[in-house]
């Protein structure tokens, strides 16, 4: 693999910054970022990525490109579920097995961000309807995680009243796949860009793009190496099984990735993207579906498998990595 990506990515200021709050952790640094901040840089980015992935769409329009993406990306989320749940159950009990699948299944968009800013760092252009693309991957899995958990038998091993709470619960599960605060934050983001036009791009273009949003990804990848270096001492309780599954199963799923993007046409921009949403894992939506909609899973399993191993993993090695497949398979 080129070191030079590697190297390139690493030296990305942001990524530096998450580094950065590793190391405070490493050094017992009374270091933090206060409480009410982390959530408003969040916001602040999904803002951001969906108000200019929407006016990139009202400029490009709705093509038969954009319309194949969205397909694929639909099908990814829902497929990658399922098969991670088999290879899971080699393992674990259902539940375990089903809330992994499931945060697998999902994205990271700040995983996506990382990747559009190492893009534009190397001037690789990519197209908005991928901001749709992570839209609409984020939900799909939940649902599918909590199908797996209903199809696969051993009705033994949930009670009467957890059947009931379970079957009472999908107007409240639906709701929080569909509805819950990054989707909605995001899909509103992308029809406001959209609908506002260049009028509105004329308005707000200063707030989203590259000077502010690097400075407010800066912060919150800060807060994220914080976070995952805390999280590394609960990786104890996964084993080597789940360690080796958060790293392999991001770089197989990316490896389908690109293969489609190859398939379907993609740029080596929208590609690459496309890879880092699929091998990308959910540390925030579907933790909190699962914890609602299927309690007897172990939220420190998949928490800090996604965030502590998956979203380091990426964000060194594997963007670099999977731009480098798609350059010598000549996406």
């Amino acid at each position: 693999m080129d070191s030079s990506l590697i190297l390139s990515n690493i030296l990305n200021p942001p990524v530096m910054f998450f580094f950065l709050g590793m190391l405070a952790v490493a050094v017992q640094s009374d270091l933090e970022i206060p409480n009410p901040l982390p959530k408003l840089f969040s916001l602040y980015l999904l803002i951001a990525i969906g108000f200019k992935g929407g006016h990139e769409l009202y400029e490009s329009g709705l093509n038969t490109e954009v319309v194949t993406t969205l397909t694929v990306a639909i099908f990814m989320a829902s497929i990658v579920p399922v098969y991670s749940f088999f290879i899971l159950r080699l393992k674990l009990d259902k539940f375990n097995a089903a809330a992994i699948a499931a945060t697998y299944g999902s994205i990271s968009a700040v995983t996506f961000i990382t990747a559009s800013a190492l893009l534009d760092k190397l001037h690789i252009a990519y197209g908005g309807h991928m901001v749709a693309a992570l839209a609409l991957m984020e939900s799909p899995a939940i649902v599918v995680g909590l199908i797996l958990v209903r199809v696969s038998g051993q009705k033994k091993e949930i009670s009467e009243d957890e059947t009931a709470s379970s079957e009472s619960g999908w107007g409240a599960v639906l709701h929080e796949a569909f509805l819950n605060g990054s989707v909605l934050l995001l899909i509103g983001s992308v029809i406001v860009g959209v609908a506002s036009g260049k009028e509105g791009w004329g308005k707000l273009h200063l707030f989203v793009e590259k000077d502010i949003f690097y400075g407010a990804l800066m912060f919150f990848l800060l807060d994220m190496g914080l976070v995952a270096a805390r999280r590394i001492r609960d990786l104890k309780q996964t084993g080597f099984f789940l360690i080796g599954f958060a790293i392999l199963m991001p770089i197989g799923n990316a490896v389908i990735g690109i293969l489609l993007a190859k398939l379907i046409g993609m740029t080596p921009g929208n590609a690459l993207l496309f890879a880092v949403l699929c091998a990308s894992a959910s540390y925030i939506a579907v933790p909190a579906a699962m914890r609602m909609t299927v309690p007897q899973a172990n939220p420190s399993l998949y928490v800090s498998m996604a965030l502590a191993v998956t979203f380091p993993f990426n964000i060194i090695i594997g963007i670099p990595m999977y731009l480098q497949a798609i350059r010598l398979l000549g996406v």
